[in-house]
């Protein structure tokens, strides 16, 4: 069995001219989305270094397009390489019998089953489709009469060996705009250009595509009144109001969908299959430790509270049987109730206060000195977690330099701020390290986020409990819920409301971890690597092994299938077998 090697082109030269002119290069995520799923891969930063590099798939993220650029790339294929590409390649339009359509700023996306199982349309934030290439000639009878009247007569195209998919505007139900994906026969290789630029909508969903300078657009029916004059995360976001959200059975509005999760689960879908088409193999790591395929966590905000209410909550927590992570704000807890918070296995992280009506201010200074106070105050000396009161923030990448400053390694302030934007609002609930703006070179912070699906408001339902466990199930994420000890403390209803969270997340095999195990997990596994199988096919991992349990999934050939069948289980398309480390 022959591993497959794997490239990301980032061409050096044409992104240090995009970020001169202020553009950004979202496209580098396809690194960060090949990472969390523990997928060996190299960067490449020029196209003359795809031959030396003998690889076997190559993602295109960046490319300077031109007549030379787009002849090494068609000779790769041409010589038995696989060639992907997201909204790009459009030097090779012409060579295909095709030109550049419309671009699609947003819209949504139907796949077939093979890419993805379920049947509800995925929302993009880019897209530029191929359409066929066409000859227009003016129409020699009547032209004097009428010249806008032509004759249309199509060119000799080269067909692609499938299309996938379509992609439609503005909503579900949206004008067509072109195929999702285009797979294109080239010598002994393929071709296949995605409609969608899959990078940029992941970045887009998670973060937004532009910084927080004010207010957002609140929700057109009341529920979410984001323009409150307090800038926050959810000022920012790249969901619609109207074609995201859903109702539970008793009315209440959330936003339904993992957008950026799915479109990256079937970015490697797509690969994989790419892979054991070519009669390789391309393993990739679990997203959790063997026995566990999904994470519930449990954030307590402590805003304007005490003892008495810390103690409240921590006697919740130790009835419910589970461990939490208590982000902490001015004013503190006594040094024995931190102690025992701690001892019963649980983990403080700071509660950075950028409010100005609670005596906040946001700043670079401000940050640090609440970092202190953290530290003097718990007795701590690292910050494993952050979570911004009130989910404010301002800018890009401010909080995230921060963190980095002051040795914080994980955030988890992207969430709501109002009761109409809960659930997925930011389109994932699995850990992930930010990119950066141009300015910094879209480089990735080293800052796990964590973000939260819900905030204890004081007006609850808990039908909205099931779809969010429902979700991040199924995408193997984290189901994140944030909860403030002064309501567990003073709301009967609250508290039941955590308690309903815990039985009907058990059963379904959620674990509660705190937000430092996640973090910690999550650095560890992705420093093992990759490189080659053992002669029993096993896999041979190179780097630091700092974790147990890891599990290896496989992906198995046509002629492993029936080896491995009763052994196997699918992932991404593909069977794969299963190897515990």
């Amino acid at each position: 069995m022959k591993l497959a090697k794997v490239g990301i082109l980032i061409d050096e030269k044409t992104a240090k001219r995009r970020w001169e002119f202020g553009l950004n290069v979202f496209e580098q995520f396809l690194g960060e989305i090949l990472a969390h799923r523990g997928i060996t891969f190299q960067w490449l930063t020029n196209v003359n270094q795809i031959k030396a590099c003998q690889l076997d798939v190559l993602l295109i993220g960046l490319m300077e397009e031109h007549t030379d650029t787009a002849s090494i790339v068609w000779e790769f294929a041409e010589q038995g390489g696989t060639v992907i590409s997201y909204a790009g390649l459009n030097c090779l339009a012409d060579r295909f019998g095709y030109m550049l359509g419309r671009p699609a700023d947003k819209g949504y996306a139907h796949l077939p089953s093979d890419l993805f199982e379920e049947s509800r349309p995925l929302r993009f934030l880019q897209a530029a489709p191929w359409i066929q290439k066409l000859n227009s000639l003016r129409e020699e009878e009547g032209a004097k009469n009428n010249p806008s009247v032509y004759q249309i007569q199509e060119t000799k195209t080269i067909k692609p060996i499938r299309e996938i998919g379509r992609i439609v505007k503005d909503h579900p139900n949206g004008q067509h705009a072109g195929d999702a994906l285009q797979q294109f026969s080239v010598g002994m290789g393929f071709i296949d250009r995605w409609s969608i630029n899959i990078p940029y909508t992941v970045v887009g969903l998670m973060q937004g595509t532009k910084p927080v300078f004010e207010d957002g657009y609140p929700a057109p029916d009341g529920t979410g009144p984001v323009n409150d004059g307090v800038l926050k995360a959810d000022d920012q976001v790249e969901m619609d109001w109207e074609m995201d959200r859903v109702k539970t059975e008793t009315g209440v509005p959330y936003f339904a969908h993992p957008y950026a999760d799915l479109w990256r689960e079937i970015l490697i879908s797509h690969l994989l299959q790419r892979v054991v088409g070519q009669g390789k193999t391309l393993p990739f790591t679990g997203y959790w430790p063997n026995g566990i395929d999904h994470v519930a966590l449990i954030s307590l905000d402590s805003d304007h509270t005490g003892d008495t209410e810390a103690e409240s909550t921590y006697q919740l927590l130790r009835e419910c049987e589970i461990s939490a992570t208590w982000c902490m704000m001015e004013k503190e807890y006594s040094r024995p109730m931190y102690e025992r918070i701690l001892q019963a296995g649980d983990e403080l992280g700071l509660h950075y206060n950028a409010v100005p009506v609670d005596h906040g201010r946001w700043g670079a200074d401000e940050f640090e000195r609440q970092a202190n106070w953290f530290r003097e105050t718990t007795g701590l000396k690292h910050i494993s977690s952050n979570k911004n009161h009130l989910t404010r923030v301002e800018g890009w990448g401010e909080l995230f330099r921060w963190c980095e400053a002051n040795g914080v390694a994980s955030d988890q302030t992207r969430g709501n701020s109002k009761k109409g934007n809960v659930g997925f609002l930011f389109g994932t609930c699995h850990p992930y390290f930010p990119m950066a703006w141009s300015d910094e070179h879209n480089r990735l912070y080293d800052v796990l986020e964590i973000s939260f699906l819900y905030g204890d408001f004081l007006s609850l339902d808990t039908s909205l409990i099931a779809p969010f466990l429902e979700q991040a199930k199924r995408v193997e994420g984290v189901a994140h819920f944030c909860f403030h000890p002064i309501h567990i403390h003073n709301k009967e209803f609250i508290r039941d409301w955590l308690q309903s969270i815990v039985r009907q997340a058990r059963p379904q095999g959620f674990v509660f971890w705190t937000g430092k195990q996640i973090n910690d997990w999550e650095r560890a596994r992705r420093k093992l690597q990759i490189f080659k199988l053992d002669q029993e096919g096993n896999p041979i991992i190179e780097g630091l092994m700092e974790c147990e349990n890891v599990v290896v999934w496989i992906p198995l050939t046509e002629s492993e299938e029936a080896q491995y069948r009763h052994i196997s289980e699918r992932r991404h398309g593909v069977l794969c077998r299963k190897a515990v480390l």
